[in-house]
């Protein structure tokens, strides 16, 4: 599987899991990041943190590390 951080700007993928635990979890889910929500990289800062994504026609800002949490299906 992928995870968000490996998306490149301009793919989508439907978020399959959150594997994050404890207040990350929280506070992604609370964003929302839920599980089936497709989520689109807009960009990536120049040395890879943050990405900046689109979800739920809302952009977000998320770092690296947070995105490696996010385990998404690529969708064509």
């Amino acid at each position: 599987m992928m995870n968000l951080s490996m998306l490149m700007p301009g793919e989508k993928g439907k978020i399959i899991k959150i594997g994050a635990i404890g207040p990350l979890k929280r506070r992604l889910m609370d964003m929302g990041i839920l599980i089936g929500e497709i989520v689109k990289v807009e960009k990536i800062a120049p040395l890879g943190d943050p990405i900046e994504v689109t979800i739920k026609n809302y952009k977000l800002s998320l770092r690296k590390k947070e995105a490696k949490e996010i385990e998404v299906e690529v969708i064509k």
